[in-house]
């Protein structure tokens, strides 16, 4: 509004004839209170400077802006401040002088003090549902003593409690207290006033028992009567800085703890709805529930700051499910041997001799370009192979051998190289069978590793990564397709160099995949670790082949 701090509707001709709400404060608290305004919720929100009340005049101006729309009366949802109280009590009886039906509802659900003061408990995100509720009922025609009826009943059953591990700063001011590192504060508020109780930090487990505790115990004044087999509602409200993550953290725990005390959560809020500027903290706010408060609270908005919530009870549903049967994996099914087996097998024995002599060259190699571990993880692929060949047949049909091999490297290896070589592996083992699986058989099967590594990897030939070694041999490997009989062991050999030649070559190249792509180019100056790692499994086929000739 023009010279105002004040969100209206868009659509205020829908307004005509039903309640229409206003509420507001201090800025500071975003999405609060705009962020409620739409169809549903608030008919319109006025904002002060931060932390601070709006001032009457603008509360007023926003009031007969809803009564001039036609509203048969204005309800105002004011969070217990004593200048929130002050500026829109002043801007309600200017109102009714202009012969505007208002009224107040008070919002003060603070459950921090024990004994609170004469100013009452503070006014924090309880407010929200008091946003939805009015809301609902002002959209269905309610009139303005229903409204205010049915949301004195419902302020009864609403607790809030906040905690925080760091202040809020104003602009241009210091943090609104000191917390020293390590420390929480419990109890405090949203403007940065300090808490009632200071602690070290704990686990969101202890922390969230701690909120409860404090908030049910009957001995406060303030507590929130609370009993098993009671309905709740849910708000995890983040206070503006906590992470996502911490939030689901804090928000599992929450529902845990409720029941475990015998409550009934039926829905769940988690995110930022009234916050603190930057501060690192979060309040829980509860709602005691029944169906028909759950009818209003399901109801339809389009406030721009209310989530999609579900509409269906949290507790009583199963939230693990269990995965399909995934027991039957190839390398734990029993094979027969055949023709090829102890040929395949030999060769592995000597491929995974050659990876674990080679374990402290590849870290070593690894160190200049990643986290230093290429030689533990092929290490770690070549022991699961070797114990599995010591309590294994060597099927005969190579691809299912292909198929166990992959198996293991996904599980046994570990990060993109074994997401790799099981790529590798799964893609070629449909291509070699008992019955297929000749020279031209092998070359088709490595191909499509090769292709499949290519098309999910997102690397390329000269990209710097164990592709520089595995295309110019897989490449020369096609050959195999066409060269006679008596030609097959050059040409293996002949796909052995070039995977060195290529391995080699990788020392010159610029990383463009691979976590060395994040390195600057002049410090990675030694050869590619997945690379050598290749060239080296080509070199060992090799090497077992012929001594089996």
């Amino acid at each position: 509004m023009k010279g105002h701090r004040v969100v209206l509707r868009s659509d205020l001709d829908r307004l005509r004839g039903k309640v229409a709400l206003l509420s507001g404060g201090g800025s500071g608290h975003e999405p609060a209170h705009g962020g409620y305004v739409g169809a549903g919720m608030l008919s319109a929100a006025v904002a002060g400077g931060v932390f601070a009340s709006p001032p009457p005049a603008s509360i007023l101006a926003a009031i007969l802006s809803l009564h001039n729309a036609g509203a048969s009366g204005v309800l105002l949802i004011v969070k217990n401040y004593t200048g929130d109280r002050l500026n829109f009590g002043l801007a309600a009886e200017q109102a009714r002088n202009h012969g505007v039906a208002v009224d107040m509802v008070i919002v003060a659900e603070d459950c921090a003090f024990d004994r609170p003061s004469k100013a009452g408990r503070r006014g924090l995100c309880g407010t929200i549902f008091i946003h939805k509720l009015a809301g609902a009922m002002a959209e269905e025609g309610c009139a303005l003593d229903q409204v205010v009826s049915m949301l004195t009943d419902v302020l009864k059953g609403i607790g809030t409690l906040g905690v925080s591990l760091s202040p809020c700063s104003v602009p241009g001011c210091l943090p609104s207290f000191d917390l020293p590192p390590g420390d929480m504060e419990l109890g405090l508020g949203i403007h940065g006033e300090p808490g009632i109780k200071r602690s070290k930090v704990a686990s969101a487990d202890e922390v969230v028992k701690t909120m409860i505790d404090h908030m049910t115990n009957p001995n406060s004044q303030s507590h929130l009567p609370l009993k098993p087999g009671d309905s709740v509602v849910l708000c995890v409200n983040n206070l503006g800085a906590l992470s996502s993550l911490e939030m689901a953290v804090v928000t599992r725990a929450a529902i845990i703890c409720l029941e475990s005390r015998g409550l009934v959560v039926a829905r769940v809020m988690s995110g930022s709805f009234m916050t603190s500027l930057e501060m690192a903290g979060l309040s829980l706010t509860f709602m005691r529930t029944k169906p028909e408060i759950l009818r209003l609270f399901d109801a339809k908005t389009s406030a721009p700051a209310w989530p999609n919530v579900s509409s269906v009870c949290v507790s009583g549903r199963g939230f693990i499910k269990d995965p399909p049967d995934m027991s039957t994996r190839p390398q734990d099914d029993t094979y027969s041997e055949g023709p090829l087996s102890l040929v395949m097998r030999r060769t592995l024995e000597r491929i995974c001799s050659v990876l674990l002599e080679k374990q402290e060259e590849l870290n070593s190699l690894d160190r200049a370009a990643g986290d230093g571990d290429c030689g533990n993880t092929h290490a770690q692929a070549a022991k699961a192979i070797q114990e599995w060949l010591q309590d294994h047949v060597v099927p005969g049909c190579p691809g299912q051998l292909l198929s166990v091999l992959a198996g293991l490297v996904q599980t046994k290896m570990g990060g993109s190289s074994g997401a790799l070589y099981s790529l590798f592996l799964t893609a070629a083992a449909g291509h070699v069978t008992e019955g297929q699986s000749d020279a031209a058989a092998w070359a088709s099967a490595v191909h499509a590793g090769t292709q499949a590594m290519r098309r999910y990897g997102g690397a390329d030939p000269g990209d710097r990564t164990m592709l520089d070694a595995l295309c110019p041999a897989v490449d020369e490997l096609q050959k195999l397709t066409t060269a006679a009989p008596s030609g097959h062991m050059a040409v293996l050999q002949t796909a052995v160099q070039r995977a060195d030649v290529g391995a080699e070559a990788t020392r010159d190249l610029t990383a463009k995949a691979g976590r060395a792509s994040y390195i600057a180019a002049e410090r990675v100056n030694q050869p590619d670790p997945g690379a050598v790692a290749v060239a080296a499994i080509f070199k060992a086929v090799l090497e077992a082949l012929k001594e089996q000739k």
